[in-house]
């Protein structure tokens, strides 16, 4: 960019190449749904993936539920001790868990740990060629590398945010009658009242939702890598911001949509 542009120019600059990139990265997304209903289908790298993305991001997102139930039961209390109103400890918990905080946190986490992990090694495939070796032996790397990644992403987020919404009522349930001396028998009962079915769709479709960007965001930056190692290091960067951006603002449009107009 020139030194002496003024600061429209830059902005302008700036925003021309956001736009860019916010359309290539719709046109890879565009093309990864439309690819997922063609043949050839590779089950054997989806199954890989299901095993990587879900069963391995199990022990992180069930602690961070478990953490968060718990300690989000102890601040309710504390705050509800205020206005005598400690019986909401329950309700509050139970929302809290299923309709946000599952399926963010538990986004977040896997984002943290699968975007970066696609991101560098799709990255090292680009600039090593081995995406480029795969198409001189007539194999589609779009189809075998990506598509399964973003299947198996989809899959697998709503039934690890699924388990992480148990885990997490869990923790404050633990708290609520361990330690604060709630009963537990009204404590189960008032979470099963305030539970509602549209609460739990509401908390798997954002999954589903959070799954896609995970892997689209990793897959795309990976796929796309230049320059060599650190081509390969900015690709994992880039894909863990991305998906952290894209999963809070896609939460904020599914919350909006859904609850926006309840009474």
């Amino acid at each position: 960019m020139n030194k002496t542009a003024n600061p429209i120019q830059i902005i302008g600059h700036i925003t021309l190449a956001s736009l860019a990139e916010i359309g290539r990265l719709s046109r890879f997304a565009g093309h990864a749904v439309a690819s997922i209903a063609l043949p050839p289908f590779y089950l054997r790298a989806l199954l890989r993936q299901i095993w990587l993305i879900g069963y391995n991001s199990l022990p992180v997102v069930g602690l961070t539920a478990l953490f968060t139930g718990a300690a989000l039961a102890q601040q309710i209390f504390v705050g509800g001790s205020r206005f005598n109103a400690e019986s909401v400890v329950p309700g509050v918990v139970v929302i809290a868990i299923v309709r946000e905080l599952g399926p963010v946190l538990g986004g977040l986490m896997v984002a943290g740990r699968v975007s970066s992990a696609m991101a560098a090694e799709l990255g090292t495939m680009r600039v090593t060629e081995q995406i480029d070796a795969l198409v001189t032996l007539s194999t589609d790397p779009f189809k075998y590398l990506v598509v399964p990644r973003i299947l198996a992403a989809v899959i697998t987020l709503p039934a690890l945010v699924l388990v992480a919404n148990i885990i997490g009522v869990m923790g404050g349930y633990i708290i609520g009658t361990e330690r604060l001396g709630l009963n537990s028998a009204s404590y189960l009962k008032v979470t099963a009242d305030f539970l509602e079915a549209s609460d739990v769709v509401s908390s798997l479709v954002k999954a589903a939702v959070f799954g896609f960007i995970i892997a689209l965001a990793g897959s795309y930056h990976g796929y796309y890598s230049r320059g060599g190692a650190q081509g390969v290091g900015r690709a994992t960067t880039n894909a863990v911001v991305t998906a952290f951006i894209l999963i809070l603002l896609a939460n904020l449009i599914i919350t909006v949509l859904v609850f926006g107009d309840a009474q």
